[in-house]
């Protein structure tokens, strides 16, 4: 009896080791992620074929292609230029009066402001430059992207502000064009975000026409670094690859929540969301499937860039027929999304900040 109970003792003890091992190399390569970033993100040198002296790719570019002054632009033409220079070959210089491909006033990783957030009339006074409805655009020079923000909302007011403080700060510093949508649902019966993200996308292109993509943002999730760029992406990107609720780590390599990008006609390939997925859960992994089914797969930042702090939330009651909807979604993608979208607009403003939508959503058949 007593080997049996010592046994038991010295298991017990050396899972707890493993575990408390395991937690710290998590968090050591949480620590460690900024000097190990992705090979596809550095270059070797000349001659070296090892890597030991390999750079940061943007390290490696030329400082005319993402450094910009206004005096170097006061002739707006619509061409770019050659410049030939002793050993260094062709360098390209930007004479369209675009912004720079790579934004000058990054900095990398910031501290997120999540306490002393003020109210929205105090905030709006922060954002001077800020069109009616949210919208921005550097005023120095022409944006290369057009982005739509959809953050599907309900009854988080505190989430709500420090979003559009972080967000803002954030966005501007990219050189995008944008505005923020707040889709708010409307009613007490259970949320639906896809829903909710397909009305944003619906309601954001009706108002201008010319957004090239969309960013479906939770309201929770903030930003850490302004490299993790909100541009429009060549494949569908998933945008909060690292997040500090799960120890900078991707829960499993098909996640598509959180935050997420796709251009317009991605968005239309697939037929938007699914509109059947009421509370939580499932509407995700849905549209990772749809993406799947349309050729099209998930691109993501290396995780030292893409990553976000989670403001502290209760959980959401879960969608009991998630899974059912999720082993039949193929079968739906041509007749559940965009297409069969039906909502009812209670209330839409221009805010300074954001542009309000509250809808009434209607429980759709599958």
């Amino acid at each position: 009896m007593g080997r049996s109970y010592l046994t038991v003792r010295a298991l017990v003890l050396i899972v707890t080791l493993l575990v408390i091992i395991e937690y710290f190399s998590l968090m050591q390569s949480a620590e460690n992620a900024d000097k190990k970033a992705p090979i596809v993100f550095r270059i070797l040198e000349d001659g070296d074929r090892e890597g030991r002296y390999s750079r940061h790719v943007l390290q490696a570019l030329d400082s005319s292609l993402y450094s910009y002054s206004p005096k170097q632009h006061s002739l707006v033409t619509d061409r770019v230029t050659l410049v030939t220079r002793p050993g260094n070959g062709a360098s390209v210089t930007n004479t369209s009066g675009q912004c720079p491909l790579i934004p000058p006033s990054l900095h990398g990783r910031f501290p997120v402001q999540v306490t002393d957030i003020p109210e929205m009339d105090a905030m709006a006074s922060m954002f001077p430059q800020l069109q009616p409805g949210g919208r921005w655009s550097p005023p120095d020079c022409k944006a290369r992207h057009k982005v739509a923000i959809i953050v599907p909302y309900r009854d988080r007011e505190p989430h709500l502000r420090a979003f559009l403080l972080n967000i803002h700060t954030f966005l501007q510093k990219q050189q995008i064009e944008y505005g923020v949508y707040i889709v708010e649902q409307d009613g007490n019966q259970p949320f639906n975000r896809a829903m909710l993200m397909n009305v944003g996308a619906a309601e954001a292109v009706k108002q201008h026409p010319d957004y090239q993509c969309y960013i479906f943002h939770d309201v929770d999730l903030l930003p850490e670094d302004d490299r993790n760029l909100y541009t429009c992406p060549i494949q569908p990107r998933h945008m909060s690859v690292s997040i500090d609720s799960f120890l900078y780590r991707l829960p499993y390599d098909d996640i598509f929540g959180g935050v997420s990008a796709m251009t317009v006609d991605q968005f239309k390939a697939v037929n938007g969301f699914s509109n059947l997925f009421w509370g939580w859960g499932g509407e995700d992994d849905d549209m990772a499937n749809r993406l799947r089914l349309k050729k099209l797969f998930i691109s993501r930042y290396p995780a030292n860039i893409a990553r976000y702090k989670m403001l502290k939330h209760g959980k959401e009651k879960a969608n009991p027929e998630r899974f059912k909807y999720l082993y039949s979604g193929a079968k739906r993608v041509g007749r559940d999304g965009l297409n069969s979208l039906k909502y009812t607009k209670v209330d839409f403003v221009l805010k300074k900040l954001y542009t309000w939508i509250l809808v009434d959503l209607p429980h759709l058949k599958p």
